[in-house]
């Protein structure tokens, strides 16, 4: 077969986001860190991206995780986190499906009932438990990077809004909060259209006004998410919301999103509204749960930050071989306005 490229690949699921992870056929890349990596796969072999990710072989709607050795002799293995319009530093649903695909396929040994990993990550190590039962991944709980608060009732003038109050905060990506319901609108389906639309118009507006950089890295910094927030409820003595992280290209996380949830924990911190171990349950547009907690309280640079924890399931789909016929005519795919949504300016 004239194939002039082949990759294997685990399809997985957490929480209804895709995440699949790709375990043969990539090679390792040079850096001293995995944001030097990062950085290197992106400037110089961003073509395995634009092949898994695009169409035919892709869709805007899912994310692919590429296993790396550590750079740290700290962690049990690297990741690095592809998305349909970035390398994202870190991400909660795809920390929980490369550890799943990582334990159930062995490439790190299960132990059961708990098997404890360490992940190297763009963003920083990142400590994985994970709740193991007769050869399956029944949960994952990844500690997170520290979350912080840049801006609260940050204030900015969007086209056709007027102006709009939202908050800015990191949570292993910059995120732009907002309130649904300020626009009369609801976490559902019937509105999707319209929150992504709004999304989009509202996260240029306040990257025209504001650029946010982390304290500690500087390269990482800008947005490329922004959540819709619903009001928090009391259930079974937790409190529980619904949020919908719009993501470039204008599409939802299917999840309930991990780094989001971290920026929420955040907010909430800041805002008086949630302690240290109080459980906030997250869920997603399509009703899936992130558990999350805050396991302890630190400092960014000169932000207050808390210490996020946050436990979600993963399911694996498929195996699968990608390859690239040595004659296909898009050997980086191509994307088609009607699905790779972006609203005009």
């Amino acid at each position: 077969m004239p194939f002039s490229r082949s990759i294997t690949v685990v399809g997985c699921h957490s929480e209804g986001e895709v995440g699949d992870v790709i375990t043969g056929g990539v090679l390792d890349v040079p850096g001293n860190t995995m944001y030097d990596k990062l950085i290197h796969i992106s400037t110089k072999k961003d073509h395995i991206r634009q092949l898994l990710l695009n169409k035919p072989r892709g869709r805007a709607s899912m994310n692919t995780n590429l296993i790396l050795p550590p750079c740290d002799p700290r962690a049990d293995a690297g990741f690095l986190i592809m998305e349909s319009e970035e390398y994202a530093p870190m991400s909660g649903s795809n920390t929980i499906c490369t550890t799943t695909v990582l334990l159930e396929t062995g490439m790190i040994p299960m132990k059961e009932p708990i098997t404890e990993v360490t992940l190297d990550t763009a963003a920083g190590l990142v400590s994985v438990t994970a709740e193991c039962e007769a050869g399956k991944c029944k949960s994952v709980e990844f500690s997170n990077v520290p979350a912080f608060v840049l801006q609260l009732d940050f204030k900015v003038m969007v086209p056709g809004l007027g102006e709009v109050s939202v908050d800015i905060a990191y949570g292993g990506m910059m995120y732009v909060l907002v309130e649904a319901a300020s626009f009369g609108l609801a976490v559902s389906n019937e509105h999707s259209r319209q929150l992504v639309e709004i999304g989009e118009r509202i996260k240029r507006a306040v990257e025209m006004a504001y650029t946010p950089i982390h304290p500690e890295n500087p390269g990482i910094k800008g947005f490329s998410v922004i959540e819709f927030t619903e009001p928090l409820q009391i259930e079974d003595g937790c409190m529980a919301a619904s949020n919908a992280v719009v993501v470039s290209p204008g599409r939802f996380d299917r999840s309930p999103c991990g780094t989001g949830t971290c920026a929420r924990l955040a907010v909430m911190h800041a805002r008086g509204e949630i302690k240290e171990g109080e459980i906030f349950k997250h869920r997603s547009i399509i009703g899936t749960e992130f558990v999350s907690r805050i396991r302890g309280i630190t400092e960014v640079g000169n932000y207050p930050a808390v210490l996020p924890a946050v436990k979600g399931r993963a399911w694996i789909t498929s195996f699968k071989q990608v390859v690239l016929d040595s004659t296909d005519p898009f050997p980086e795919g191509f994307r088609v306005g009607d699905q790779w949504h972006m609203p005009p300016n």
